[in-house]
This record gives C-alpha cells, sequence and structure tokens, in this order.
C-alpha cells in the first residue's frame, strides 16, 4: 500500500507513534523501521531474541539505527509494490532521497545465519546530505558490549551476540556507536549492512552491486510468494498487505506463526496493559491457516500443520491434560514472565514485560480454533493422516469431559475463572467439526457419544448464555455483560445469522460495544479484568462485526463499516492491535489476529456484494 506519514514528528515524550512505522523482515525475525528512518526495534537472530535495537521502549536505553536527511525534511513511506521492501522518502529543500530496508530471504543455507538488515540509500534529485547512527543496545540494554573497528567493518560485540557493520561510506566509532556522515548527489547511493557474525560466519563487505542484486532477489521471492494469491476482490492491496504481513509473522525453521512481533507496547498509554506477543498463541495461529487457506497459501498451512503435529498435540492419541495456549517459536512450553525495571516503556508505559504468565491459563476455546483449522486443511489442502487424526479424537475426548470448566477466556482475564459463553461455543465447535470429518471421510470415532457433548453444550448456551432481560447473548454465565467475542456465533455456524435471537444480540453489541463502526471488546468497568486502566477498541472485533452484518443481510451496513475500519490503518495499510478513542494505534504492531479477520471480512463482503 502506498501511504504517507506526516512529517515524522514524534508523539509524546519523544516518542515516534507505534503508528509511524513500517515492518521488514526475513522469516525468522522482523525489524520495526519509523517513518523518520530510525530502526527502533529489533530483535536479532529470532522473533522472541533479546533486543538488539528496542528505542520504541526506552528511546535512552534501548538502542537504535538511525539513517535520515541531516537537514529537515519531510518523510513518506511506501512498499515496494507487491513487496516487504521498504522505502523511506526524504524530500528536502535540495533534493530527494530515500532509504530502502529490507531483511534477503536465504533459505536453509549458511547465510541464513548472518540475519543480513540491509539500508540501501540512494539520491533520486538534487543533492542530499546524510547522518547514520548505529547504537546497539545488547539484551534489552542489560548486556555491555565493545566496539572495535577492524578493515571497514565496524564489530559490535557482547557476551551472547556480536554484529558486523560494513558500508560503502567511512564510519567513525564514537564511544558503543559507529557514525557516518556523507553527502549523495543524484543517482549516487551508499549502502550499510549489518550481519550477526560469529565462528561460522564471518563480517563481509556489502557492495553497491551485491546489495542491488540481493534488492532484486528480496523483490522477486515477494512477488513470486504473493502470485500464489488467488484474491481477486475489491480490496486487493489491503487482503495482500495483510498476507505479506502474516507471512513476515512466520517463523519459517518451524512453521510458527506469532501474534505480533513485538513486547510491550501499550493498549493504553501510560498503562499496565502491556504484554509480550512473541510467540505462538494456538488460537491465533490457527485462525491465521484459515485467512492463508482462503487466498491459496497452503505451504503455510502444510508448515503449520507440521507445527502443530510436533509441538501441541498430545501425540499417540493419548490427552495429556489442557492444552498450553501459546508455544515459543520454537515449540517451547516455558515462557517465565518477567518485567524489565531498567526500560520506561513506550511513552513512559511501564511495565516492559518479557515472557508470558498467560501461558498458564486454562482457556477452552483453542480447542475449537485448533480442531477448526484442522478440519478446514483436511478440507481444503489435503487429508490429514490416521496419526493426526488419533491425536484429534484424544483432544475431543478430552473436551467432552472438561468443557463445562470455568476458565480464564479469549481475553485471557487476570480477574478470576469464569463460564464464559466464547469458550463454550468453541468447545461445541471442536466437537461439531470432530464429527464433520468423520462423517465425511468415514474415519473412527464416538460419534454417539460426541454428539451427546455437543447438543449438550448447544443447549446449555441457548439457556444460561442468553439474557431476557439485555435480550442478548452475554459473556458469560450468571451475569448480563456484552462482549463482542460472541460475534463469532455465526461466523462458527453455531446459530444462523439471521435468527431472531442473534438479530437481537447483534442490535444489542451495536448500541453498547459500538462506535462508529469501531467495537470495544467488552466494558471492563462492567466486568473487571483484574487490570487498572481503560483500553481502546480492539480492531479484530471491528472486523468480525463487519463479518457479522453482512451474514445478517445488512450488507450496505457492513461496507461502510469495512471502509471506515479501512481509515484506521496506518499509512502503509498495518494494523494494530486497538484504536484509541482518538484515532491512535494501540497494542503490539502488527497484530496477526487483526489482519487475519481483515482478510476474511474481505472476502465474505466481496461474496455478498457479487
Amino acid at each position: 500500500m502506498d501511504g504517507t506519514s506526516s512529517d515524522g514528528a514524534p508523539g509524546r515524550r519523544g516518542y515516534l507513534p507505534i503508528s509511524e512505522h513500517g515492518l521488514i523482515g526475513d522469516l525468522r525475525s522482523v525489524a520495526l523501521v519509523g517513518s523518520n528512518g530510525t530502526i527502533d526495534w529489533y530483535c536479532c537472530s529470532a522473533f522472541d531474541a533479546p533486543s538488539v535495537f528496542a528505542s520504541i521502549l526506552d528511546k535512552e536505553r534501548g538502542g537504535c539505527f538511525e539513517l535520515a536527511a541531516s537537514v529537515p525534511a519531510r518523510t513518506k513511506q511506501f512498499y515496494f509494490p507487491d513487496t516487504n521492501v521498504l522505502i523511506t522518502r526524504f524530500f528536502t529543500e535540495d533534493g530527494v532521497g530515500e532509504v530502502q530496508d529490507f531483511m534477503p530471504i536465504t533459505g536453509e543455507s549458511a547465510e541464513a545465519e548472518r540475519h543480513r538488515l540491509i539500508r540501501r540509500v540512494l539520491c533520486v534529485r538534487g543533492a542530499i546530505p546524510f547522518h547514520a547512527r548505529v547504537a546497539p543496545r545488547f539484551d534489552y540494554g542489560t548486556q555491555p558490549h565493545t566496539l572495535r573497528m577492524v578493515s571497514d567493518v565496524a564489530v559490535f560485540e557482547s557476551a551472547d551476540l556480536s554484529l558486523g557493520l560494513t558500508s560503502t561510506v567511512h564510519l567513525d566509532a564514537a564511544g558503543l556507536d559507529a557514525h557516518a556522515d556523507f553527502k549523495l548527489s543524484e543517482g549516487e547511493s551508499a549502502v550499510f549492512a549489518l550481519d550477526q557474525v560469529g565462528d561460522d560466519v564471518a563480517p563481509r563487505c556489502c557492495p553497491s552491486q551485491e546489495a542491488e542484486q540481493q534488492f532484486s532477489a528480496t523483490v522477486a521471492y515477494w512477488r513470486r510468494w504473493l502470485s500464489a494469491s488467488k484474491y481477486r476482490g475489491r480490496w486487493r492491496e489491503m487482503v495482500h498487505r495483510s498476507a505479506l504481513t502474516l507471512k513476515l509473522l512466520t517463523y519459517a525453521p518451524t512453521g510458527a506463526i506469532v501474534a505480533a512481533p513485538t513486547t510491550s507496547l501499550p493498549e493504553q498509554f501510560g498503562g499496565e496493559r502491556n504484554w509480550d506477543y512473541r510467540y505462538v498463541w494456538v488460537r491465533d495461529a490457527a485462525f491465521c491457516v484459515y485467512a492463508l487457506l482462503r487466498l491459496g497459501f497452503t505451504g503455510e498451512a502444510d508448515a503449520f500443520m507440521k507445527f502443530v503435529t510436533q509441538h501441541i498435540t498430545p501425540g499417540d492419541g493419548k490427552p495429556s491434560g489442557p492444552l498450553q495456549i501459546m508455544y515459543g517459536i520454537d515449540g517451547r512450553t516455558d515462557l517465565p514472565e518477567r518485567e524489565l525495571d531498567h526500560l520506561e516503556g513506550h511513552e513512559g508505559s511501564t511495565p516492559v514485560r518479557i515472557g508470558n504468565a498467560a501461558a498458564d491459563q486454562l482457556q477452552l476455546d483453542i480447542y475449537g480454533a485448533l480442531i477448526d483449522s484442522v478440519y478446514l486443511y483436511d478440507k481444503w489442502a489435503r487429508p490429514i493422516s490416521s496419526a493426526q487424526w488419533d491425536d484429534v479424537c484424544a483432544l475431543v475426548d478430552w473436551v467432552c469431559e472438561h468443557w463445562h470448566q470455568p476458565d480464564e477466556g479469549i481475553w485471557e482475564t487476570r480477574g478470576g475463572r469464569k463460564s464464559f459463553l466464547y469458550s463454550r461455543l468453541m468447545c461445541w465447535v471442536a466437537i461439531e467439526r470432530a464429527i464433520r470429518m468423520a462423517n465425511r471421510r468415514g474415519l473412527p470415532a464416538d460419534i454417539v457419544r460426541w454428539r451427546g457433548v455437543r447438543d449438550t453444550i448447544y443447549r446449555r448456551i441457548m439457556s444460561q448464555g442468553w439474557s431476557e432481560r439485555r435480550m442478548a447473548f452475554v459473556q458469560h454465565e450468571d451475569d448480563e455483560v456484552l462482549d463482542a467475542a460472541v460475534l463469532m456465533m455465526p461466523l462458527s455456524k453455531f446459530i444462523a445469522p439471521t435468527d431472531p435471537k442473534w438479530l437481537s444480540t447483534l442490535d444489542a453489541l451495536t448500541q453498547d460495544l459500538v462506535s462508529d463502526s469501531l467495537v470495544y471488546r467488552y466494558d471492563p468497568r462492567a466486568s473487571p479484568d483484574g487490570l487498572r486502566g481503560d483500553e481502546g477498541t480492539f480492531s479484530i472485533c471491528s472486523f468480525w462485526y463487519v463479518e457479522a452484518l453482512v451474514r445478517a443481510g445488512r450488507v450496505e451496513e457492513a461496507r461502510l463499516a469495512f471502509e471506515k475500519m479501512l481509515t484506521y490503518a496506518n499509512h502503509l495499510g498495518l494494523y494494530a492491535e486497538e484504536i484509541s478513542h482518538t484515532g491512535q494505534q494501540q497494542g503490539n504492531f502488527p497484530q496477526a489476529f487483526t489482519h487475519l479477520a481483515l482478510i476474511s471480512a474481505a472476502f465474505n463482503l466481496d461474496k455478498a456484494l457479487g
């Protein structure tokens, strides 16, 4: 998407707003590039590795890679068409320049361990002076490092990680940082390359010709990947940007898909709702498979199913207790949460957290998301194996025994377990999708038992999840609080989208939780979640709302809501988790869940419009 930023102006406390960033990556990690030309988030060599640049969380201690015109300039950012190569343009009184940021995709070769990040600077008109400053701060700014110049290479060395910086312009050392000041005239260029180096990967320069070749190869990779898309609808640019973003959030070595590539970007500025999202949520990743299959990207579905088989399903067809709700990108289950007290947080929003204690929560809804993804994969990609079916049966049998337990729910509240309707709904989905697979393929299953439990859950939701006073389905039993998660009821085919009870619920949600097409997930004052402060509207819920309107036959209303929601994307078509009451993006960025919901909403709205 070709978009513009304002002028790269900093927000409160000198921080560039969350939305003023683009994303580049190599299918192992990503970097956030600000509209001012600064890389202020980068974890080398994986999504959940300790940060090298984290000035988005602490502009003084976090570390950054600045590269910009050294004279006053307006800036604009856009993606090179149909790729994840990011261009930041600088407009000065004396000319126009640009920085091309990308990370080459190198497959499984030894070069993959280099994790190369290339910044290519060009002067396209006139003449412009530029300044570069590379200031890594290893391990979230806690691990000291040294800087030594070896020929034309600046080598930053810490106990656990070493980086080599090469440049086609002269580099100077200043304390622990490397600097460069240079001037380019029309047609001239400069190249900076930052590599992870060590015993097996030696520092290597990146001359202009090699940078040009890697630029072309990276562009070709992304265009080749995107060409597999089957989407030809009205919102192709936004849908394809969402698909490219989801692909960037994929960890190639295992097929894992992270919820977001950042940690602790605040859901409320100055508040405590700051979480680490650099992990694989079973719920999020399963929905990602749905969105990617819709577009025709079966390879990503194959990879995720492999991750599921190896790390998530019980194996041997034997249930082994509740599934963990999230996993490390390598499949690990230990994700201890701790606070980094030395970082001030984005715009002063503390605490900064790494790890996530929600990994230990009970969330029954993930069974429905997981088995639904297996069902879709079996239907649209390729039939699952007999061993995978044994695992599905073990999961369904476990759900049949435990669906009635209170849990923490989809929103991972920290205010105690409750009997959430959404959790019941997705337990119903888990059993119902398994029954479909068994019937379609003639697979062995305890169908009589499964049907009995499925029907019991249905009746429980219809009786105890419905409020006669509110004339709506509610968040949890024994209360009358509304929750946007119930928007999934018609989307999951639990209830007809034109059922009178559902239409009444949709009206109640519109009245209580919708603000100019934006949807709050719930009211934390009416339903305390164990955390202080308010939050913005949840972008995924806004797209769920669009899809619910479509299915209810309110297509024109849905189209307007969808078009309004598109105006809240940033200048590159990216979404954080939430949107504030003033339209600012809040929370971790970009969020996979939101982009997959956009794809689904666009797909179904297109279909309804004909």
